[in-house]
């Protein structure tokens, strides 16, 4: 897949433009989104992102749109995941839900950021040295496991990262919030920073943390850098809205990690077939490539993706309707 540099300059400044007219609109004014309006945002960037693949579909042709899509919903699954942990962190800071827009909405650019530079390393790695996959793939495999042994998510699972406590001896924060203002004037009469500054910190380094395993997920379904960003993008871009959608529903979402590990265990597991597959480690088979180990298509990456998401997110829902029957139920019929 051909892209020139005024592709990427004009895909990049689409993006911000979107995201400064999303920042814009936040800082405006600052309040709690309605369910409407959450689920109207939310809608517009899911169509963005699915326009932007009939895009790469029109120029580019199906196989590259195929993985765009597959890589999007890959990391899109993913970041709900990183969700739970936004509402831990939130929660610990204490931010009023009036200003956990701009809070997330700042965190999330953070991560972008961040994360743009991790793929162009994974990009520069990948395309010098092919055995990095079999790196990826066992990295996968044990996340896998990691996600499936690791339950519900609850708030002694959080811990402040090196980045917030070197942050909080370094930065002068003052001991309380100023509304949703970063800065606000000491008790010696310096502009300091309020509390929000730490918290976007938290929320774009955690994220950071995150990318060490969704952005090797989605280079074992495309190897493309300028599909692997955008897919990223569209993630994350929409992910502020959903947070406020989903609301209490993460909650009922206690079945999500088996979901993601199935997710993350089959592309691992893709991962090191292709590694087989085009193989040039001395040590394995002689250093020549495996051609008996066939390709998996994308679309069976998308149907294990979406099968396996549907299905823990309907077992999920069940149990929990069934837990609330029978909190519900008169205390003798528990019995």
């Amino acid at each position: 897949m051909a892209v020139d540099g005024f592709v990427w300059g004009l895909t990049l400044v689409g993006l911000l433009g979107v995201l400064f007219v999303d920042l814009m609109f936040v800082a405006r004014r600052p309040h709690e989104p309605s369910l409407r309006e959450s689920a109207i945002w939310v809608s517009v960037y899911v169509g963005m992102a699915l326009l932007f693949g009939l895009g790469v579909w029109a120029t580019s042709g199906a196989a590259y749109a195929g993985q765009f899509y597959v890589g999007w919903l890959t990391e899109y699954s993913l970041s709900i995941d990183n969700l739970f942990v936004f509402v831990i962190i939130l929660s610990r800071f204490a931010v009023p839900r009036q200003y956990q827009q701009k809070v997330l909405l700042v965190g999330i650019v953070l991560a972008l950021i961040m994360r743009g530079g991790f793929i162009a390393a994974g990009a520069a790695i990948i395309s010098q040295f092919v055995w990095v996959f079999y790196l990826f793939g066992a990295f996968l495999l044990y996340t896998a496991i990691k996600f499936a042994r690791q339950g519900e998510t609850d708030m002694g699972d959080y811990k402040e990262n090196a980045a917030i406590r070197i942050s909080r001896r370094v930065l002068p924060i003052s001991r309380k919030l100023d509304g949703a203002h970063l800065t606000t004037i000491g008790p010696r009469g310096h502009r300091i920073f309020t509390p929000l500054v730490i918290v976007m910190i938290a929320l774009g380094t955690t994220d950071l943390v995150f990318a060490l395993d969704s952005i090797p997920a989605i280079f074992g379904l495309t190897r493309e850098p300028y599909l692997v960003f955008t897919a990223n993008v569209f993630a994350l871009m929409g992910l502020r809205q959903l947070y406020f959608l989903l609301g209490g529903l993460l909650a009922r979402l206690k079945y999500l990690s088996i979901g993601l590990a199935v997710v993350l265990g089959f592309i691992g597991a893709k991962l090191i077939l292709e590694a087989l597959h085009d193989n040039n480690v001395p040590f394995i088979n002689g250093g020549e490539p495996i051609d008996a180990i066939p390709a998996i298509p994308i679309w069976l990456s998308l149907a294990v993706i979406l099968g396996s998401l549907a299905v823990t997110t309907a077992l999920s829902l069940h149990s929990s309707r069934r837990d609330r029957l029978r909190e519900a139920a008169p205390a003798e019929v528990r019995r």
